[in-house]
């Protein structure tokens, strides 16, 4: 990836404008066209260097402070099947397979957010279920300490990449 590329990152991850054309704001700031931008945004895509282009939601300023993270005990044999499965419920915002440890089984790690805990435990329930493991734990967060978007080419320092 060249320094362009990284530069072109930076802004789509970390200060993309709320504007009416947010990709000529972009391209000004890097000295490229909107159209140049929006081909690259294109080209990245169809490289699968980035997936989508999307809004990160505070889910808890709209109501939803139940966040849990269900942890399954999956034989390794399913692990792909249970896996792709819980991945593809619309409630599962994360879906991680994970090493074990000796005094913790759980190898299959997804996320649920929802206004109330009580609809979080359905939805274990349900995704339990729908898979066909009923070894599995709801933890639910009790603070939020940090959250933030994923940071990349920090080390080239932020007077570098504007």
């Amino acid at each position: 990836m060249n320094e362009i590329e990284e530069r072109l990152i930076l802004e789509l991850g970390e200060n993309f404008p709320v504007e009416s054309r947010p990709f000529a704001v972009i391209g000004a700031r890097l000295g490229m066209t909107e159209d140049e931008v929006i081909a690259r945004v294109k080209e990245f895509m169809d490289k699968g260097i980035i997936r989508r282009l999307s809004v990160a939601l505070r889910h808890q300023n709209v109501g939803f402070t139940a966040n849990a993270m269900i942890v399954w005990k999956v034989p390794p044999e399913r692990l792909d099947e249970v896996g792709n499965k819980l991945a593809s419920f619309p409630e599962v915002t994360h879906c991680y397979e994970r090493e074990t440890a000796r005094d913790w089984p759980y190898n299959l790690y997804v996320v649920v957010h929802r206004p109330h805990r009580k609809e979080c435990l359905a939805i274990a329930a349900r995704l339990s279920e729908a898979v066909g493991v009923a070894d599995y734990r709801v933890l639910f967060s009790t603070a939020e300490l940090k959250r933030s978007n994923p940071q990349y080419f920090i080390e080239r320092g932020e007077d570098d990449a504007v």
